[in-house]
């Protein structure tokens, strides 16, 4: 398994397969860059595929959490993948980001725009309208994010106690997807039984509501140039209560949108319909 120490003390791992223009994905909660496993192959075919485990996740580093957060901030996540591309030898690239990786991706896009020469985000919106729009509805499909963010050790000790049966709810719980549909089932239980990823992700969780939050606030306005992507899963909580378009245009100026079939987890339920839509929209801005 290689890794990159991409700063002082902290290292990403990541698998690279394929040839042609370079193409990073970033993984969702609570997975690992093990989610691409049927998508990367598809797209090897036409692009350098890059796959990566976001720090405090997988086999990347899970540094401890400093006082303000920052270090679990999609900042520190997107300049990670900056570091990672640039000692793959990858200066520009696409970039595509599922959950919590379609954060990072978003934050990288928006610190670096020089770096990324398209954009896909998958089933999110951005984080400071999703605080902004939270009701009891969303409360309720969403609890985790509520609960992650609790104060140390509270969250930490309470899925200890039985990771597999929280994470996995998790994973049934957003569009209904059954456990059968999750092929890398067993890579995310390995990753998620370890003590320091699921603190690794609590820490995610605090630092979005929190540091990410200050971050989102100083780059109120900013709009990106770079062909994107906006994919939804159909029977997902992000389509039941958001227009897509609508959250996204006002910061994506050259926009797509699109449905696939599943809910939140629609990579892991439909990876060829996933590849297909990515490989579509990437091949279209060279036509």
């Amino acid at each position: 398994m290689p890794t990159a120490v991409v700063e002082d003390g902290i290292s990403i791992a990541y698998d690279e397969v394929g040839s042609g223009c370079p193409l990073l994905l970033l993984h969702g909660f609570p997975q690992t860059r093990a989610m691409w496993t049927e998508v990367a192959p598809l797209l090897a075919e036409r692009f350098r595929v890059v796959t990566a485990d976001l720090r405090g996740y997988g086999a990347s580093s899970k540094p401890t959490a400093t006082a303000d957060l920052a270090n679990y901030s999609f900042r520190a996540m997107g300049a990670d993948m900056v570091r990672l591309m640039s000692s793959l030898g990858h200066e520009r690239f696409h970039l595509a980001g599922h959950d919590r990786g379609a954060r990072a991706a978003y934050r990288l896009a928006q610190d670096a725009p020089g770096r990324v020469m398209s954009l896909t985000l998958m089933d999110i919106v951005p984080t400071d309208h999703l605080v902004e729009a939270w009701n009891y509805e969303l409360s309720k499909a969403y609890f985790h994010w509520s609960f992650l963010a609790q104060p140390a050790p509270l969250p930490e000790r309470m899925i200890e106690a039985d990771p597999d049966h929280f994470f996995e709810a998790c994973l049934a719980g957003w569009g209904g997807a059954a456990q059968q549909a999750f092929a890398q089932i067993d890579a995310y239980r390995a990753a998620w039984r370890d003590p320091a990823t699921i603190a690794g992700m609590t820490n995610d969780y605090r630092a979005a509501v929190s540091a990410d939050l200050e971050l989102d606030a100083a780059s109120k306005g900013q709009v990106l140039e770079c062909p994107a992507l906006v994919l939804w899963g159909a029977d997902g909580v992000m389509a039941r209560h958001f227009d897509a378009r609508q959250v996204w245009s006002p910061r994506l100026s050259n926009l797509d949108v699109g449905l696939l079939p599943g809910g939140h987890f629609f990579v892991d339920q439909s990876p060829g319909e996933t590849a297909e839509a990515l490989r579509g929209f990437l091949l279209a801005l060279d036509a």
